[in-house]
């Protein structure tokens, strides 16, 4: 017999680890038997005003497998026998052929339990693990604990979703709910429980919010920000804007990836965490002005004073400078930095004084695309200063900005709109706009 996907683990289709025994998962001998499909051939009955059929599936309660007998609605009893049959056959299909799964009749709440949480989802970001777990337990277990696998099909997921708005659920949570079920469900089809995600052409509904523009701020605006944050903060804020990098790209930067014009980008850091790249393209070589490299280089000459009580400590701003070192290092113990301490700290603080709203480390990196496109540099270069892998998606960032050229259009347009109606008046001998 073939073997299944390859998991984790002793994971394999139809075998379980031992540790999840008796925790509502079927048993490898209860997997066996299940699989030993049984052709079907029922013959639908007419009752009263609707053709109805009989036929046997595979359910697990409670950990325990069975068969049960399902009683079909299938037609009206006006539909000729020829087509009821083939409605028939339709039904019972699937099971004869293998479509569907034995795993399927695994309850969705003990799945997840006993195995999504056990095997996939530790695989992902701390993060993501956060959001997918508010979202099981909030939303799709209330919905799903009764269901199995194969009940989850696309019409009763589009059913779920459809009906959010009427409970109030708002389109950013919707999303996060459609990425966790995505998750859930791609995994169980991965691991054998399900032939494919019934997800893949779910639609959200509409959001009604409208495009919200990306934040950036104007370059002296920028000028006046950096004035107000404290090395080597401001250093770090100068180099996110000039090179457009992810905050956390940013906080794994080492000291071997810097060159004279370029920076190196080769992996992530956030809030503890070590990964790959938000994407393989992000992993590049991208070009920077070799003042900001000189300005960082600085650094490691830089002392930092912070008040401590009422006395002051002084630091250097890079303890070590190795190949291997981080370039922006924490004042205190030369550890990476906190991207959210810097932001509540120090680049909030700044903003508030000069009035502006929405500056993030977000809208840093959109800034450095949109003054590239103000200054006139074509899409597939800023594409390739932001390694977006489709040109689309740098579109989207500076998409709300009007392009010069077609701002001049529009005023030569006025002009002519302005002069063709003087022209006109003169001729009729009366002036029809001054």
């Amino acid at each position: 017999m073939a073997e299944g996907p390859h998991v984790p683990g002793d994971f394999m289709l139809g075998v379980l680890p031992s540790s999840l025994a008796n925790t509502g998962v079927p048993s490898h001998e209860e997997m066996t038997k299940m699989a030993r499909r049984r052709y079907q051939d029922p013959k639908p009955h007419r009752e009263g005003n609707w053709w109805y059929l009989r036929m046997w599936r595979d359910t697990i309660t409670n950990g325990v497998r069975s068969r049960k007998l399902d009683r079909i609605k299938l037609a009206p009893a006006t539909t000729p026998d020829r087509e009821v049959k083939k409605l028939a056959a339709e039904h019972v299909r699937p099971i004869n052929q293998g479509l569907i799964t034995v795993g399927s009749a695994v309850n969705f709440a003990v799945y997840v339990k006993d195995t999504y949480l056990q095997t996939a989802l530790p695989l992902l970001a701390s993060t993501t693990q956060k959001s997918y777990t508010r979202m099981i337990k909030n939303h799709l277990n209330p919905a799903f604990e009764n269901f199995t696998l194969g009940e989850m099909d696309a019409a009763t997921l589009q059913r779920y979703f459809s009906a959010m708005p009427g409970r109030g659920i708002g389109y950013p949570t919707m999303l996060k709910i459609k990425e966790a079920l995505s998750s859930v469900l791609g995994s169980a089809a991965t691991y054998g429980y399900l032939t494919k995600t019934p997800i893949a052409n779910l639609r959200l509904p509409p959001d009604k919010r409208g495009r919200k523009p990306k934040p950036f701020i104007y370059p002296a605006q920028f000028a006046a920000l950096l004035e107000l944050i404290p090395e080597p903060y401001a250093t770090m804020v100068d180099v996110a804007v000039w090179s457009g990098l992810r905050i956390s790209e940013l906080c794994a930067l080492k000291w071997r990836c810097l060159s004279p014009d370029s920076i190196r980008v080769e992996q992530s850091y956030c809030r503890g965490e070590w990964k790959e790249t938000k994407t393989p393209a992000s992993a590049a070589t991208i070009c920077l002005d070799p003042a900001v490299i000189d300005r960082i280089y600085k650094l490691k000459s830089l002392t930092v004073e912070v008040r401590a009580g009422h006395s002051t400590r002084r630091y250097q701003a890079v303890k070590a400078d190795g190949p291997d070192d981080l370039v922006f290092q924490s004042v205190k113990d030369g550890k990476p930095m906190d991207d959210h301490n810097i932001l509540s700290r120090f680049i909030r603080p700044a903003a508030r004084k000069l009035g502006l709203v929405g500056v993030n480390w977000r809208s840093l990196r959109t800034s450095c695309l949109t003054w590239m496109v103000q200054g006139g540099a074509d899409p597939k270069s800023v594409q390739g200063q932001a390694r977006h892998s489709r040109n689309s998606t740098t579109m989207d960032i500076y998409a709300q900005f009007v392009p010069e050229g077609q701002r001049r259009a529009v005023e030569q347009m006025g002009a002519y709109y302005r002069k063709s109606i003087a022209e006109a008046g003169m001729k009729a001998g009366t002036v029809l706009v001054q």
